[in-house]
């Protein structure tokens, strides 16, 4: 039997670094060891396992790793999301953006990603916006696709529940318009009316991978408060590899705290501090 040591060793701390770093790119200083410990916790109780140490020797050791990694993933991957979070953006998508992409008439379909969805909180603030300018007379329709490394967190907006605190950064008008209460009040949880759901799907995607499989003609990209947890060069590798996907023309937009991430990547023009346009083709 392990005696009850409260941390991972520091090898397997280390090999769990390394490993994260090198397949999903977030870093994990030492500053984030108590905290990367106390989520391992309830990988280490699911699996009946005594200590820490013990969870290390069953990734490392013992064989384990490929069957744990989707749990590993989930456990230190930071998940915050809320409903019109960093809302200057959803109001530059409505009065700038969008207007802009649709200016030439027609009724264009609008292909917008939300590359780091976490429970989907983004992606459905993004479909009440739309779906609201639709409503107010504007013509034009729109998919939206979300994505994110964590299996949880994926399966969690796919069922498009939240609490009624998470709910409540929802305008008071959109909320009656886009989410159905409960039957039942005590359940204080609301879900995203079928209108919106059948526009909006999820996927698993991992940002480091080389090739995403996502069309290459996408209108805009929402991809905020991921790229902090990303040293220099891999920012700058993923915000290529995520302009390779806008069509000409096309929108990306960081979180408050990326503004540098974008800058200086070929083809992308700074518009505001947080959002970038691609370059347009050359006429021929």
């Amino acid at each position: 039997m392990d005696i009850d040591v409260p941390h991972l060793s520091d090898r397997h701390f280390r090999s769990i670094v390394d490993l994260i770093q090198g397949r999903v790119g977030i870093q994990l200083p030492p500053s984030k060891r108590t905290m990367l410990e106390g989520r391992l916790r309830k990988r280490m109780r699911a699996l009946d396992l005594e200590t820490l140490e013990a969870y290390g020797r069953h990734l490392f050791d013992d064989g384990h790793l490929a069957e744990e990694y989707v749990h590993l993933v989930d456990c230190v991957t930071t998940n915050k999301t809320d409903f019109f979070r960093e809302p200057a953006h959803f109001d530059i998508l409505r009065q700038e953006i969008v207007p802009h992409l649709t200016h030439s008439g027609g009724r264009p379909l609008l292909k917008i990603w939300s590359a780091a969805a976490s429970t989907g909180a983004e992606a459905y603030t993004l479909a009440m916006v739309l779906q609201d300018m639709i409503a107010a007379g504007h013509d034009f329709t729109y998919t939206i696709l979300g994505t994110d490394i964590s299996t949880e967190v994926v399966r969690v907006a796919q069922t498009a529940i939240y609490p009624d605190d998470m709910l409540a950064a929802v305008p008071a008008h959109l909320r009656r318009r886009y989410v159905m209460a409960a039957r039942d009040p005590a359940r204080r949880q609301g879900r995203i009316v079928p209108e919106l759901r059948s526009r909006v799907r999820f996927q698993h995607l991992n940002l480091m991978d080389a090739h995403y499989g996502i069309d290459s003609d996408v209108h805009v990209i929402f991809c905020r408060n991921v790229l902090i947890y990303f040293d220099k060069p891999t920012q700058k590798t993923v915000v290529a590899h995520l302009a390779a996907h806008l069509r000409p023309g096309g929108y990306l937009v960081v979180g408050h705290s990326e503004s540098m991430a974008g800058a200086g990547v070929a083809g992308l023009t700074q518009v505001t501090s947080t959002v970038f346009r691609k370059a347009k083709e050359p006429a021929r």
